[in-house]
């Protein structure tokens, strides 16, 4: 084969339509693929999320390989594997020189850094494309960022719905509302029918792929099996057509439920399909439009669905690109505590936590509400240090990747970029989490009690993560009425609070 071009594809670039391969000549240009024990072990992934990524890897090298493309395959046991990106472009360039590198960008900075490295590493052009499976570049995120003295997702949204056209009727929202989120909040009962996401039997390849995680990766955290995960985009999609028919039409009014023994309620746990690159986006939002459209689902559903993804997912990639690599270093509040054990083990008394920890170390999954207003909100009031529960969320959830889970642990779930994503704290006591689900009911913590040994902890907690913040929060215009509720609380109430809050964080570990 003369010399063409060597194409990198990445684990999360799963596509026959990324970037790298528009344009691509099969007669001519090498496709080349590695598992590399660099990437499983930057932080310690949960066996399922490296089960679900070497798996869907080979599946999709197989499809390249049946479209007639030459793929160059490194499995993570080859023991000429170098273990490194570096590595194998070198190893592959060594077996036969090439015109250009072509990749497209990565989804993390440290990747970036390396890639920018290697033209004049290897002698030889580096393209690194634009990963146009995002609807919003970077150079079109930082023009609309230009200039603003708030970056709030609101605006980017409204933004992005007239870009797309998604749910628009000329240049009006459908329903006369751009957010519907005020309806999208009902707390669930048991009694409502909750369909299950579709699960996939491992055929071969994926169980090659679980022995071998198991063997190499037995010391990380979460549990290999059962693994239900899609590894195929037409699996992916037909746990789209299942979410869309069964669970969409409740999506919007419980998507802040939570219930025991109810681990997805009416959620997608699409995320990792599209994060991965088995679904596209904007086919996935097609999709719900269309069920919309057909009276099938109804605007809040839709639209609050449509949301997470052209809005949300997509402004905190902007937001990532936008403030590397120092962002990863915010840390408003000057928080050192280090992550408490249980976030590993799920030995808590805390039901809440023991339910969303628990259900993280058997799927590798939990809601975007159990992860903003159980793990997080309880790292926030603990003075956790932003740092460790980052790393935390990116390596036990199948879908975390550190454009999407940066933004949204350092800058929402933990306000340590001072607002700049995020209006205010996400903070709450136990009487949010007793509101929106039914994991209070059997606590050994009392949510009634406010201070003291029986006290739901996140009591005492919400209120002295409040006072001694002040100095950083006093002015927010959204806490005002919250910091006059504690000014006129009696002084001895106050000592109690913050009293029953030290004790509890004494025993913390």
């Amino acid at each position: 084969m003369s010399s063409g071009n060597l194409i990198l594809i990445l684990g999360d670039q799963l596509s026959t339509a990324v970037s790298s391969l528009a344009g691509a000549d099969r007669g001519r240009d090498r496709v080349l693929m590695a598992e590399l024990h660099e990437e499983t072990t930057y932080v310690r992934h949960h066996k399922k999320k490296i089960a679900l990524v070497l798996s869907a890897m080979r599946h999709f090298a197989a499809v390249l390989e049946e479209e007639g493309w030459h793929i160059e395959y490194i499995r993570l046991d080859d023991p000429e594997n170098t273990k490194s990106f570096t590595g194998e472009i070198e190893r592959a360039l060594d077996r036969q020189p090439v015109e250009r590198i072509v990749v497209t960008e990565p989804g993390e900075w440290r990747l970036l850094e390396q890639f920018r490295q290697w033209s004049q590493r290897f002698g030889v052009p580096v393209d690194i494309l634009t990963d146009d499976r995002f609807l919003c570049s970077r150079s079109d995120f930082a023009e609309w960022a230009s200039g603003r003295k708030q970056l709030r997702m609101e605006y980017f949204y409204r933004d992005m719905r007239r870009r797309t056209g998604l749910l628009m009727d000329g240049d009006n929202p459908i329903g006369g509302k751009w957010n519907f989120d005020a309806e999208n909040r009902k707390p669930a009962k048991p009694d409502l029918f909750m369909p299950r996401p579709l699960h996939f039997e491992p055929d071969r390849t994926t169980a090659d792929v679980l022995g071998l995680v198991g063997e190499r990766f037995g010391g990380h955290f979460g549990d290999l099996e059962p693994f239900w995960f899609a590894t195929k985009a037409q699996q992916a999609k037909a746990a789209l057509d299942q979410f869309i028919e069964h669970a969409l039409p409740s999506f919007g009014d419980y998507q802040d439920a939570m219930l025991r023994g109810e681990r997805f309620i009416y959620h997608s746990v699409l995320s990792a399909y599209i994060n991965i690159g088995l679904l596209d986006p904007l086919s996935v939002c097609r999709a719900v439009e269309e069920a919309y459209a057909s009276g099938a689902v109804p605007i809040n559903a839709a639209e609050g669905f449509i949301r997470q993804i052209i809005g949300w997912r997509e402004y905190v990639r902007g937001i990532y690109w936008l403030k590397m690599p120092d962002y990863v270093e915010e840390n408003v509040f000057s928080n050192t505590r280090p992550l408490p054990d249980f976030y590993w083990t799920a030995e808590t008394d805390m039901t809440c936590l023991r339910e969303a920890i628990t259900q993280t170390k058997e799927d590798a999954y939990a809601h975007h509400i159990q992860r903003l207003m159980l793990t997080g909100n309880f790292a926030l009031l603990a003075g956790v240090a932003p740092r460790e529960i980052h790393e935390w969320y990116l390596a036990v959830y199948a879908d975390a990747y550190e454009w999407v889970e940066l933004p949204n642990t350092l800058g929402m779930s933990q306000f340590a970029d001072g607002g700049l994503l995020g209006s205010k704290p996400y903070a709450a006591s136990g009487n949010y989490i007793n509101k929106m689900s039914d994991y209070c009911r059997d606590c050994r913590y009392d949510v009634r009690l406010k201070t003291g040994p029986d006290a739901c902890p996140f009591n005492a907690l919400y209120w002295d993560f409040l006072v001694r913040n002040r100095g950083t929060l006093g002015a927010n215009p959204r806490l005002g009425q919250v910091y006059r509720t504690w000014d006129k609380m009696d002084p001895a109430k106050q000592t109690s609070y913050r009293e029953s809050a030290h004790v509890f964080l004494t025993t913390l570990t």
